[in-house]
């Protein structure tokens, strides 16, 4: 599956025909891949701010809400702690994703089950692929990486938060934090 086809069966699940409208999503998703990051899965939902449905687009690295042409809204994968799915008779299949970012709800979600489930199994993918990074041997000398104070500052408050929701031990935290400071 690549980019398009995610795309286009996103669009196709929500009703929405407009080419112009799959052209701007498609343009968008690929002007902020990452290099190693690879299309998952897709399906329909409404954020509760909009009235028309939008693209829920799931990655190796993040889930992405497209709608109209406007820039996705990201949540990063290693960030989600959990994905639930309820059910109302004015908003359909509900999914709740709780992030270390935030909890986003998104409304009338086509195959909402089958969707959160592909979204926990990614998410717990990529938690266990930035734990084993940062648990990998330090290269000796400074990382290119950690020379800036700010990019330092943004690691640690990433370790941090990562540590608060349990996806790294004490022993992995203080391990990472001694790599990164030095």
């Amino acid at each position: 599956m690549d980019w398009t086809d995610l795309i286009d069966a996103a669009f196709d699940v929500a009703g929405n025909s407009n080419k112009d409208n799959r052209d701007a999503a498609l343009r968008s998703v690929e002007a902020n891949v990452a290099p190693e990051e690879r299309p998952v899965a897709s399906t329909a939902g409404r954020h509760p701010d909009h009235f028309r449905k939008g693209v829920l687009v799931l990655t190796t690295h993040r889930l992405l809400f497209l709608k109209d042409g406007k820039p996705p809204v990201p949540v990063p994968l290693e960030a989600v702690t959990d994905a639930t799915v309820t059910r109302t008779r004015i908003n359909g299949e509900v999914l709740l994703v709780v992030a270390l970012t935030g909890s986003h709800r998104f409304e009338d979600v086509v195959k909402a089950e089958v969707f959160a489930e592909q979204l926990r199994a990614t998410a717990r993918l990529a938690r266990e692929a930035s734990r084993k990074a940062l648990a990998a041997p330090a290269p000796t000398g400074p990382s290119p990486a950690a020379s800036s104070g700010t990019e330092l500052l943004d690691q640690l408050e990433r370790l941090a938060a990562l540590h608060t929701a349990g996806a790294l031990t004490d022993e992995e935290f203080t391990r990472a934090k001694q790599r990164l400071i030095g």
